[in-house]
């Protein structure tokens, strides 16, 4: 987790230099603030000199001149440092998506949209803030423990041990408050979650009549937020204790110690100047340190917490299986969109053996889509049991099979970066892949596979051809096509199907025109009656949906199966 702050604190040892050299111009007030007022009241002032006094004035008032300057070239450079840092986080978010959404063939889901669009910018402003206040703390102590000795070095007797006392009580609370408010944050998750799933639901939540039972779910995730709310207030107190003791104690010694200063040889613009030191640099420093590591450390942990341990795609998925084979097995499979629906598929038994080629044929909105969905496991069956490779659909490893919507999913980057993203294949590989499924003259038109695309650059049907080139790559064992070439001609469509037939593994193909079934090996009629399969002749016999697609089918047409 700290890696990726190593990694951008030394990327550019420049910035850090140049951060260093504009912070010790921003801490120039905390170093003459003390001596300045001392000598103009001292030496000044009190003196009957005033044109020594408003010098030294002056010279105080030109240090926040170069602060001001020093500050804004902090920012600079502060943001030369951080937006790297959110580069980084945001290709991982990304990257993270863009693997689940190729494997899985769904777009990004809402968590890693929030990832990206939440929690980067999160950890983002956090690491700036840590930057900018332990920076500014570490560079206002030096000048202040130099301001003072030079004034006078008996005050340092007085304000350090405090000062030291506070900063360590502050980082002994530190790990506690960094756990309670991870706690916190992730109670507040948890309860947004459950009010946005709540209020989604609500006209189901009154038609089963579960109010209470979800009213019970909501409460005990309030509940959990109250009580870490609590645990951290009670840690908070320890923060502002360490500050009382740090920041203002001091205060109190030098005023306490000011018979022993004056006896010293103090003067008043002395002991003026010493507590100009502590309240005006050292206490405000110490403030922003406790507030800055207490909430800004805190949240950049439990962002990169979340961002690089919950979004780190391990080689096998976390509970995920390896295929044994290719092949698929439903077992009594009944899957229906609500619990008063009718089922879109009823008692499904199907066995597709590895190697298989199937053309699944049938109406609009009689299940295709959702057998594809439930072989890949993005949904579940409300009874039966779906199995490929010998492993439930949902516990396969995406890296056993691959689903090709009709929206292909092409991402902003390079042609090759596109083509290789689910397997990294060298570039023969690459050259076969394109060349097998049609996408020559794509590669041709854009300049080669450096170029950078994105959805808006290519047409729908291009897209479709780079993400059928895609899954070719992939190692997937399985590869389901859920009409992925509606928007090709026939001709590349026959190409296209052709290439995954000799591509080897198992190949199921939501046929989207009557010419997808004749290439099949087997067909698989779905007339939401009943679901059968066979080959062409067999299915001319036996299925009078099919028959009549047939009977009406002329090759010359490319007739759509979709009416």
């Amino acid at each position: 987790m700290n890696r990726p702050i190593r990694r951008a604190l030394t990327r550019d040892p420049y910035q850090l230099v140049r951060l260093a050299g504009w912070s010790v111009a921003e801490a120039a007030p905390a170093l003459v603030i003390g001596l300045a007022i001392a000598r103009a009241i001292d030496d000044g002032f009190g003196a009957g000199r005033p044109a020594t006094g408003f010098a030294w004035l002056a010279l105080l008032g030109g240090a926040w001149l170069l602060a001001a300057v020093g500050a804004r070239q902090v920012v600079l450079a502060v943001a030369a440092i951080v937006e790297p840092f959110r580069e980084e986080l945001l290709a991982h978010v990304v990257d993270d998506a863009l693997r689940h959404s190729a494997t899985s063939g769904q777009g990004p889901g809402a968590g890693a949209v929030a990832r990206a669009n939440l929690q980067v910018e999160l950890a983002r402003d956090a690491f700036a803030s840590v930057i900018t206040v332990v920076r500014s703390f570490a560079f206002t102590v030096v000048s202040v423990v130099l301001g003072m000795a030079t004034l006078v070095p008996g005050v340092l007797a007085l304000v350090l041990p405090p000062f030291c006392a506070g900063l360590v009580l502050f980082s002994l609370s530190l790990r506690a408050l960094a756990r309670r408010q991870r706690d916190f944050i992730l109670a507040d998750e948890r309860t947004a979650g459950a009010l946005a799933d709540m209020v989604g639901g609500l006209r189901d939540i009154t038609a089963c009549r579960a109010e209470e039972r979800v009213a019970g779910d909501v409460g005990l995730r309030v509940t959990e937020q109250a009580r870490a709310a609590r645990s951290l207030a009670r840690v908070t107190a320890l923060r502002t204790a360490s500050l009382a003791v740090g920041g203002w104690l001091p205060v109190l010694l030098v005023l306490a110690g000011t018979p022993w200063l004056l006896r010293e040889g103090a003067g008043a613009g002395v002991i003026l100047g010493a507590l100009a030191y502590v309240t005006q640099s050292l206490a405000p420093a110490l403030g922003n340190l406790v507030e800055g590591l207490g909430i800004n450390g805190v949240r950049l942990r439990v962002a990169l917490d979340r961002l690089l341990r919950d979004g780190d795609p391990p080689v096998r998925a976390r509970g995920r299986l390896a295929a044994e084979s290719g092949g698929a097995e439903l077992r009594g499979v009944t899957f229906a969109y609500g619990p008063h629906a009718e089922p879109v598929i009823d008692r499904l038994d199907l066995s597709v053996p590895e190697g298989d080629h199937i053309a699944v044929v049938g109406p609009s909105g009689i299940g295709k889509s959702t057998l594809a969905a439930l072989l890949t496991g993005v949904l579940l069956p409300g009874s039966g049991q779906v199995m490929v490779g010998g492993v439930p659909a949902d516990r396969l490893d995406p890296a056993d099979r691959v689903l090709i919507p009709q929206q292909a999913y092409v991402f902003r980057g390079s042609l090759l970066e596109n083509l290789t993203y689910l397997s990294g294949a060298p570039k023969e590989a690459v050259d076969e892949a394109v060349d097998e499924v049609g996408l020559t003259n794509l590669v041709a038109r854009l300049g080669g596979y450096s170029a950078e695309i994105d959805s808006g650059l290519l047409s729908p049907a291009e897209q479709q051809l780079v993400a059928l080139a895609r899954a070719y790559l992939a190692p997937a064992r399985m590869v389901i096509l859920d009409e992925a070439t509606c928007h090709l001609d026939p001709a590349a469509e026959a190409r296209a199907e052709e290439a995954f037939a000799r591509r080897g593994g198992t190949l199921l193909v939501i046929a989207h025109r009557l010419t997808s079934a004749l290439r099949a090996r087997r067909i698989l009629v779905m007339d939401g009656t009943s679901v059968r399969l066979g080959t062409h002749e067999e299915m001319l016999a036996a299925s009078p949906l099919y028959a009549d697609l047939a009977g009406q089918w002329n090759p010359s047409s490319s007739q759509e199966l979709v009416p």
